[in-house]
């Protein structure tokens, strides 16, 4: 669904990303792991048109989209959760999520299928989104990503900082949206285990190269945690 091929990018004259390739499945999730530094950030910046490829294809659907805009490949079908579980601190939840809903066809509908995603926010409809803890912020995050009904969600960090019951729960929905069609998913994560258990495919990214690659699954850990000799 989502391929980056031979992708070089970075900030003014320093290169981050030199040569990368990654696909994305259709209804699955490819995860790119690696050690803070190692770019997978400006690799996600890269894939939804935040930052410019010096050279390189991003293909999305079959589609060359390496030189549109942010909003024409989220009208396309991207969707980007960056890292920091970043809400609009003002706003209620619900008012997060209508930021996202108003202008569609659907849009009250879309609200209510992410809350029967994650039933924690319906408990939280009212209340400012900065006063959430951070496990409801992510969650909230990914719900309104979902508003817009993507065909690939980018994921940069998804659990960072938020506590395992949580984690189980994102882990789960992300698995759930996979297996019932028509996403794919780019997981950057740097718990190792919660990144094997979702994904299909791998990825470890070290000094802005892919250094090993392979099948997903638990099976992978230890072939994962040599590679980046944790």
């Amino acid at each position: 669904m989502l391929q980056l091929v031979d992708v070089h990018t970075g900030y003014g004259r320093s290169e981050v990303i030199h040569g990368v390739s990654v696909e994305v499945p259709t209804d699955g999730v490819a995860a790119v792991m690696g050690h803070n530094g190692a770019g997978k950030t400006t690799l996600l910046r890269a894939a939804v048109g935040l930052l410019k490829c010096s050279s390189g294809t991003v293909l999305f659907d079959g589609e060359d989209i390496t030189r549109l805009r942010p909003s024409a490949r989220v009208r396309r079908g991207l969707a980007y959760v960056p890292q920091g579980q970043q809400s609009f601190g003002q706003l209620t939840t619900m008012e997060n999520l209508q930021v996202v809903a108003d202008g569609r066809r659907n849009g009250r509908a879309l609200i209510d299928e992410q809350l029967e995603l994650f039933p924690a926010l319906k408990e939280l409809l009212t209340r400012r989104a900065g006063l959430l803890s951070g496990g409801q912020r992510q969650q909230l995050a990914i719900a309104r990503a979902l508003i817009t009904s993507p065909k690939v969600l980018i994921l940069d960090e998804p659990t960072e900082g938020i506590q395992p019951s949580v984690v189980a729960e994102i882990e789960a929905t992300i698995t759930a949206l996979t297996q019932r069609g028509g996403l794919g998913v780019l997981l950057v994560e740097q718990h190792i285990g919660f990144a094997l258990e979702s994904a299909q495919t791998y990825y470890i990214l070290e000094a802005g190269r892919v250094t090993h690659s392979g099948t997903g699954g638990s099976a992978s850990e230890s072939d994962v945690r040599a590679a980046m000799a944790i």
